[in-house]
């Protein structure tokens, strides 16, 4: 192939149509449990929305409740994954074993967000939230049904594989997607680029900034304690009985059981099988959706 623009910005083109067509094409997995956020500085502040109360009845004055007196930041962090293709490779037609790399790179890109949010998720009974407690923790400050403030546990320690509850029906999830910058594709391919000249290769690849953080913490429960019925009961029951600040209850949902693979067949027989124990009815099938996570492994 002769080395000029037109070929340089078609082999350009084709590899971006590639990526971009991967990149929309993959499944990922923190969308089950994380929400996008957009970013457009270094880092982005969020307010305590737990601590908002529901609706009273109207006496009076309106009661103004701030939702930025207490803030939490994310900072924004950048990303990038680069290869070289030699020149002489262009020369003698190889650009098609390019394409498969082009295809894995944008289904690399579209997942890149499951290697920051899953991996913060479990070490969340060791890093802090919003509330400056553990994420995953036994005694976050919570409500109860005067509104005094007790102590809430969305967490039970234990020696097992650890099983998540969630609730994703909410408009805020259990964790943060923060996106500052898209991941884009982009080229060294000028003849008078420093990449080609001195070492006889051209240069693409794709960089992305943004961050995972956490979102609610009551819509989240980890249990290190074995995957049974009555420790799946527990914990349903524990997050359904979380208050707000002025005593009322904040109606969570635990829709989706989420388990490493390894716990996949004991989370089905709880939530999916209709008859238990040689034909006893399983009252908690169809409870929640299991979802095997690769990344809880």
């Amino acid at each position: 192939m002769d080395i000029n623009a037109t070929n340089l910005r078609g082999i350009y083109t084709s590899l971006s149509t590639i990526f971009n067509q991967s990149l929309a094409a993959t499944q990922t997995f923190y969308s089950t449990i994380a929400m996008t956020v957009g970013s457009t500085t270094f880092a982005n502040e969020y307010p305590r929305l737990d601590e908002l109360p529901g609706f009273r009845e109207w006496i009076g004055d309106r009661v103004a409740h701030d939702v930025g007196a207490s803030l939490y930041s994310i900072t924004n962090r950048s990303f990038e994954k680069t290869i070289a293709i030699k020149k002489r490779q262009i020369e003698d037609d190889q650009v098609g074993i390019f394409t498969p790399i082009a295809a894995q790179y944008g289904q690399d890109g579209a997942a890149f967000p499951d290697t920051l949010v899953w991996p913060l998720l479990k070490k969340g009974e060791t890093t802090t939230c919003y509330d400056g407690q553990y994420y995953f923790d036994t005694d976050h400050p919570g409500y109860n049904e005067q509104g005094n403030q007790i102590s809430v546990a969305n967490y039970a320690a234990g020696a097992q594989p650890a099983w998540y509850l969630i609730d994703d029906t909410q408009v805020i999830k259990p964790m943060i997607w923060q996106s500052r910058k898209a991941l884009k594709l982009t080229q060294l391919f000028s003849e008078t680029d420093p990449n080609v000249f001195w070492r006889d290769e051209y240069v693409w690849g794709a960089d992305t900034r943004g961050n995972a953080g956490f979102g609610l913490w009551q819509l989240a429960f980890k249990s290190k304690l074995e995957l049974t019925q009555a420790n799946y009961e527990a914990a349903r029951t524990a997050m359904q009985s979380i208050r707000k600040r002025d005593g009322q209850i904040n109606a969570i949902r635990p829709t989706k059981l989420l388990v490493p693979p390894a716990l996949e067949r004991q989370a089905r027989q709880i939530v999916e099988a209709a008859l238990i124990n040689g034909g006893e009815t399983n009252v908690w099938a169809k409870t929640a959706t299991v979802v095997s996570v690769p990344h809880l492994a």
